[in-house]
């Protein structure tokens, strides 16, 4: 009997390829064949937009990291090397310390969607994990980063961050010696960072965006209406009916929405590298010294509300580790809100106005934390610090999307 050939199969050296490797049918599965809802709309270009931020951070990285010395005698002086001998070298460095804050601007933004659209409800529940794991690492990588150019405002940040390890009851101060590989930050706490920020967190970050996408992939992308377009296919085709291709349509939408990225990226990176001392502090600017504090000891803005949380906190029984919990604490409670919300719809457009309502609390509450925990302390700060923690907690404890909340208001739909 003749075999036919398969018209459907590659040839040249793209079949030799996939004879080996499946390189094809990847592009088939997770591009031009990946169906995605019709009615998407520019929040959708969030995701790709973090993608590119990282690999702009990851290139960026490597060409830092082929300059840069750690060490507490050395890392000041090799990022001054970087910025004035190495061709190119200050326009590498923007592109990474401006990078960072474009990481979490579209991280925030893109994780606000994921509220507002429900991406965090059934059946994308790991999908949101994975989302929380990657945040969570991005922290810690940004923080690392953060140290590494050994200016006065690193030094000290580090000293505070490092030192609320310090709070935990028994084990605390020995804890802090074993992070900072002495009794103060000093090279070796430098050595250990950079191990971190430049080998290991990289390759978690990567492997979690990976799973990301694989379980984005599996479960379908969300939509402004809540539709899981994977229900009603054609049953000819297996085709989702309210679904287009991934390729062209929507990679023609996220290649504009790099380019308009980009003319704001590169403007920020060209012409206020130090975005008005948010991005990169004045202290930083003058080398580490143990002996000089910082008029005002701030972390990086994207971690302001969570140091306004701490600070929002009042010490009892002579410790601070209420704070602490508080703040972390607030980190950890975005890994519950797939159970926490137990509304009958995703979507913020078919649900009532109290939720309406306390979503905007919360982004507002958000947004003057992180603002409140650049400034200096004082009694108004503070008071309004604790006003912001309480909406952050009550926005998730009390999410308006239960039982109880949609019995006061309920959906158009349910």
């Amino acid at each position: 009997m003749a075999i036919v050939p398969n018209p459907h199969k590659t040839t040249g050296f793209l079949g030799w390829i996939d004879d080996r490797f499946p390189l094809t049918k990847m592009w088939k599965d997770h591009v031009a064949e990946y169906y995605a809802p019709k009615n998407f709309q520019l929040l959708v270009l969030l995701g790709s937009l973090a993608l590119f931020v990282l690999v702009n951070q990851l290139v960026t990285g490597i060409w830092l990291a082929m300059h840069y010395k750690p060490g507490e005698d050395l890392a000041f002086d090799s990022i001054e090397y970087i910025m004035r001998d190495v061709p190119w070298g200050s326009v590498l460095r923007y592109l990474h310390s401006t990078g960072a804050s474009a990481f979490f601007i579209v991280v925030y933004l893109h994780m606000f969607r994921s509220l507002l659209y429900g991406s965090h409800r059934k059946p994308r529940e790991l999908l949101w994990i994975f989302g929380c794991l990657i945040y969570l690492c991005l922290m810690a990588e940004a923080f690392c980063g953060y140290v590494l150019p050994w200016g006065n405002m690193s030094y000290w940040g580090a000293s505070v961050i490092i030192n609320l390890f310090g709070t935990i009851p028994f084990i605390g101060p020995d804890l802090v010696q074993w992070i900072q590989g002495d009794y103060t930050p000093a090279d070796a706490t430098l050595n250990r960072l950079f191990s971190l920020h430049v080998v290991a967190l990289p390759f978690v970050l990567v492997g979690l965006v990976i799973a990301h996408l694989l379980a984005l992939h599996e479960v379908g992308s969300n939509n402004p209406d809540g539709i899981e377009i994977k229900k009603k296919k054609d049953p000819k085709t297996g085709i989702p009916l309210d679904g287009i291709p991934f390729h062209p349509y929507y990679t023609v939408k996220d290649l504009f929405g790099v380019s308009v990225f980009l003319i704001i990226f590169l403007g920020v990176v060209f012409f206020a590298p130090d975005g008005g001392g948010f991005l990169l502090e004045k202290p930083n600017f003058t080398p580490a010294n143990p002996l000089s504090t910082p008029e005002h000891i701030t972390p990086a803005w994207y971690f302001g509300a969570f140091y306004a949380m701490l600070r929002a906190v009042p010490s009892y029984f002579q410790t601070q580790i209420w704070g602490v919990i508080v703040m972390f604490g607030a980190v950890s409670l975005l890994f519950f809100l797939p159970w926490l919300d137990r509304s009958p719809v995703k979507s913020i457009r078919y649900r009532g106005p109290i939720f309406k309502v306390a979503l905007a609390l919360f982004a507002v509450a958000f947004v003057m934390l992180n603002y409140l925990g650049m400034q200096k302390p004082d009694p108004v700060a503070t008071v309004l610090a604790r006003i912001g923690t309480i909406i952050y907690y009550g926005f998730s404890w009390a999410c308006p999307g239960t039982r109880g909340w949609t019995r006061l208001c309920p959906s158009p739909s349910g």
